[in-house]
């Protein structure tokens, strides 16, 4: 007679933080070939996405808006930095600020890149209405655990 384990909170395949982390994991590799042709990390992906967005953001804001803090952004921007996509500046209005601009070669991946979501989607398969509840239940467990 097989064992009921729907309910065990302690069974592996009940914990929705695994499957988060297996779903994130292979969302990540799937990535990574498009990516590698734009010569990008996955993470550096996500921050030319913002920066593409906010030209001259604070490398602060920049840290809010990804989720990071400055021991994993500045390694991070140094390498894109030296890939040669972003520049590091003071702000002219206060220099104690940092921003980051896009180089001219910086702003030509972006065209390259538009193509990444659409080969992403595609390869997922799925309902929009499926994924904007599954954004939205990402962004309401962020939300309570941060």
């Amino acid at each position: 007679m097989s064992q009921d384990n729907s309910h065990n909170p302690l069974i592996l395949e009940n914990q929705i933080c695994f499957a988060l982390y297996s779903a994130t994991n292979a969302m990540i590799r799937a990535y990574r070939p498009l990516l590698e042709a734009l010569d990008l990390t996955y993470l550096q992906y996500l921050a030319m996405m913002v920066l593409w967005q906010h030209q001259g953001i604070s490398v602060k804001t920049l840290g809010e808006k990804l989720h990071l803090d400055s021991g994993t952004l500045t390694p991070l921007l140094k390498r894109l930095e030296a890939k040669g996509l972003v520049t590091r500046g003071r702000s002219e209005t206060d220099e104690r600020v940092r921003v980051l601009h896009l180089t001219d070669k910086g702003l030509q991946l972006e065209t390259q890149a538009q193509q990444v979501p659409m080969q992403m989607r595609c390869r997922l398969g799925g309902e929009d209405a499926e994924f904007a509840q599954l954004k939205q239940l990402c962004d309401k467990a962020y939300a309570y655990l941060s």
